[in-house]
């Protein structure tokens, strides 16, 4: 028989190496994934490739049996059982069957109102990152008896290793027991986990049904990448139907589902529910089979050989939703039918109808379980044309939508390529919540917004907590924006400005400063990063960066703890708008998904510490209107030349490139936008998304020039961060001291349009009609942009002494004669 990764590693070189089982475990096929090219397949999960149930269920129960030697039975007594999101739910959940007497629960990305949530944790490398932790017992995860935590493969250990450090701080425990189907850690990883058990003082066992390690070469991710676009744009894997007679529809049945078990482990689900489930399986099996009777006489007669006596048939679940058609499955197999089990798929992969390729064929559907992070495609793969008579749907009734019968729906699709169709529905199980228990505003919240669909940025990279407003036209020219602004017509951030589009010679400078400054930066992305992290011992930081400034270096701190620590930190970019607080919904949306102590806000720079002080008043504010405390309103920046926060990498006013442009060296994202008539009480601030200047986008290219010099400042990090942790870094606020005085010595008398530093002075030339620009003298070496712009738009640059930043942008006041417009010319009197 011919290795279902033979396609894979004959094209790209991808080595399978360990155990001689693992051929037999595992295939290959290619992911539509920016960050890995490959995926793992097995043929004893259930999940992309169809499996007897018994195989599936027992490869669980087997794992199960492991742990429960390994812990003794008293141990085994004490101990909880939490699987993965979507892939290992079933597994998870048959371990624990396993396992005997331990409750199970598993994360998920389906957000339910009115359940509190017992912690939550991110999967980097995934298309859908964000796990939900919602046990209906809040003091299920809350004992401290082993913790078994089961995924179908263990790859890096990231996963796992956020789950327990989340965990760990919350419920803190003596032993954890990690299991999965095959343990594919590399050599470099190997030896993370009993540094990591070292670390939180706790034991931590790994049990894996083989072993072994994917050796890839050079440039596969890029390989893959071509290999993916080359076969989609030839269609390739997506099937035509055949069938010579009109389908008939789905059979629709209720299952008799016990009354008061849950439907799976989304919130828990006890010894005491196994025996009620075990008791009524072989009726619901009995209807099953019956309802496949049923559809065989209603089908047409077809020419050709008569159907067989024993149909083959497919139990498909639903992505989450696989123990219990798994355990469907079992019961059907159990009664003498000849049964395969898979489940639909979130994950985009490439289907080859090849014998050497993992995935044959893949179905295309739209989802139907309205999720909370909108529509999207669906995947059923290997179904069509696997030779299947009859296929079982089982979903949960939260997912027996309009969209699962639409003409392009998942039984639309199974009616075209398989003769007969029965749809079951497990009842969605509610769990009980006091009547004095409000849904979470945030239950009603989409999830965050993440590149290619929203921005440029990688999908791990960072998660937008806001609302997508690029087809709304919300930009004003510059000087009508001034005016609507200082005169009280406007706030700034109820429009955009145009942006602006650099010339060559501006886009020179920014590559010349940013080949020039990427090691200093470097430094100062280090130490902060090493800052915070060493001021948070124990706990993985949550960076949540304020657009969009804050995005470029949440991202760069996100990428050095990757490096320098092999952490998978979190992250995301919310709104903050002076005078009106930040986005209160994001908020909400954070303290359901996080601890809020864990959070750490990221900014770029501060200037005159404008932002710091609307930080600080805004939580104040939203813990006591929503009674949710622990946010810190600390700011963590690249750079403090006003000296007015206590964690920073630098305090020095240097140029920081991203400073130079606007959204093109910051994902293609707009500033934020809050409007009344587009942000309503419930909704995340907007931004646009510029797909168009795609063309111009550097924002990778600074990423990627910053991380390129972290390994060559690791030292010079190490001793920054040792003297600033023994250094008094109170604030001085002495640049806003410097900006009050400035403000009067030219009779500007209103602080905010003084805009002092690199970044502000910069931003002033972009986006506000500037006076005049204040530059210290000596310090041109910054400043070669700031004179550029200036000359371009005629404004003068007069050279100071005793100046605590290296320049600063003045905005001239009351928009007066005088001030100078985006064309360069001076503006009329308004």
């Amino acid at each position: 028989m011919v290795w279902t990764g033979t396609w894979v590693a004959e094209r790209l070189g991808v080595e399978l190496i360990g155990d001689e089982e693992l051929p037999a475990l595992l295939g290959l096929a290619l992911r539509r994934n920016p960050k890995r090219a490959h995926l793992l397949v097995s043929s004893v999960l259930g999940k992309h490739v169809p499996q007897r149930p018994s195989v599936v269920y027992g490869s669980g129960l087997d794992l199960g049996r492991r742990v429960r030697a390994l812990l003794g039975d008293e141990e085994a007594a004490r101990s909880v059982v939490l699987g993965y999101a979507e892939t290992a739910t079933a597994l998870g959940h048959a371990v624990a069957d396993g396992l005997g007497p331990a409750p199970y629960l598993h994360s998920t990305r389906r957000p339910v109102a009115g359940v509190a949530r017992a912690g939550g944790f991110e999967e980097s490398h995934s298309h859908a990152t964000s796990h939900l932790l919602l046990p209906e017992d809040p003091k299920l995860l809350a004992g401290d008896g082993p913790l078994v935590l089961v995924d179908d493969e263990f790859s890096t250990g990231n996963t796992v290793l956020n789950t327990v450090r989340a965990l760990h701080e919350r419920y803190p425990r003596d032993r954890y027991v990690v299991v999965a189907l095959v343990d594919m850690r590399s050599p470099a990883d190997l030896h993370r986990l009993d540094a990591f058990a070292s670390e939180i003082g706790a034991r931590v066992d790994l049990i894996a049904g083989a072993a072994g390690t994917v050796r890839l070469p050079d440039g596969v991710l890029e390989k893959g990448q071509a290999l993916v676009a080359q076969h989609e744009a030839a269609g390739s894997g997506v099937p035509v139907p055949v069938r010579p007679v009109e389908a008939p529809a789905p059979v629709r049945i209720e299952l008799r589902w016990p009354e008061g078990i849950p439907d799976g482990g989304r919130h828990g689900f006890t010894p005491e529910h196994r025996t009620a489930l075990e008791a009524a399986l072989p009726g619901m099996a009995a209807d099953i089979a019956e309802a496949l009777r049923t559809s065989a006489k209603e089908q047409p007669t077809a020419p050709g050989p008569p159907p067989p006596a024993e149909p083959r048939v497919l139990v498909l679940g639903f992505e989450e939703l696989m123990y219990a058609p798994l355990r469907l499955g079992t019961a059907l197999e159990d009664a003498g039918h000849d049964v395969r089990y898979s489940t639909t798929t979130r994950s985009p992969v490439l289907a080859v109808d090849d014998p050497g390729y993992a995935i044959r064929t893949r179905l295309v559907f739209p989802a139907h379980d309205d999720p909370a992070d909108g529509p999207g495609e669906r995947y059923a793969y290997n179904v069509a044309g696997a030779g299947f008579d009859a296929v079982v749907a089982v979903v949960d009734s939260t997912a027996d939508t309009p969209a699962l019968h639409a003409p392009d729906g998942l039984l639309a699709q199974l009616t075209a390529h398989v003769p007969r169709v029965v749809l079951a529905v497990v009842p969605s199980y509610t769990p009980q919540v006091s009547d004095s228990e409000a849904p979470e505003r945030s239950s009603m919240l989409p999830e965050p917004l993440r590149g290619p669909a929203f921005s440029s940025y990688a999908p791990e990279e960072v998660g937008w907590l806001l609302q997508d407003l690029s087809d709304v036209e919300l930009e004003a020219p510059t000087e009508e924006r001034e005016e609507a602004i200082q005169s009280g017509g406007a706030h700034y951030a109820e429009s955009l400005p145009v942006e602006y589009q650099p010339s060559a010679r501006y886009q020179e400078l920014f590559h010349t400063a940013l080949e020039g400054s990427a090691a200093r930066i470097a430094r100062a992305v280090g130490t902060v990063t090493e800052t915070v992290l060493a001021e948070r011992p124990g706990r993985a930081p949550v960076l949540v960066s304020l657009a969009r400034a804050g995005t470029p270096v949440g991202v760069l701190m996100r990428r050095w703890a990757q490096a320098r620590h092999g952490l998978d930190l979190p992250h995301y970019a919310v709104s903050i708008v002076r005078g009106r607080g930040i986005d209160a919904n994001a908020l909400r949306w954070l303290a359901a998904h996080h601890d809020p102590a864990d959070v750490v806000f990221v900014d770029g720079w501060t200037g005159k510490g404008a932002i710091t002080r609307e930080l600080a008043e805004a939580i104040r504010a939203f813990e006591a209107t929503e009674g949710i405390k622990g946010f810190d309103p600390e700011i963590a920046v690249l750079a403090d030349p006003g000296s007015c926060v206590r964690t920073y990498g630098t305090r020095e006013d240097f140029l920081i490139p991203s400073a130079c442009l606007n959204s093109t060296v910051s994902g293609l994202i707009s500033r934020t936008v809050l409007r009344a008539d587009l942000v309503g009480p419930d909704d995340f601030h907007g931004a646009k998304f510029y797909r168009e200047l795609a063309g111009a986008d550097v924002s990778n290219d600074f990423l990627d020039a910053v991380a390129a010099r972290f390994d060559e400042v690791t030292g010079t990090v190490d001793t920054d961060v040792k003297e600033l942790l023994a250094a008094d870094r109170t604030p001085t606020w002495e640049g806003w001291a410097a900006v009050e005085r400035i403000s009067e010595e030219y009779g500007i008398h209103d602080v905010n349009l003084v805009k002092p530093g690199v970044g502000e002075t910069t931003r002033v030339l972009l986006r506000r009609v500037p006076w005049k620009i204040l530059a210290k003298r000596g310090a041109d070496a910054d400043l070669a942009h700031v004179r550029l712009l200036a000359e371009q738009r005629g404004v003068p640059v007069e050279v100071v002494d005793e100046l605590p930043y290296s320049c600063v942008g003045l905005i001239h006041p009351q928009y007066t004669r005088g001030a100078t417009g985006a064309d360069g010319k001076a503006v009329v009197s308004q």
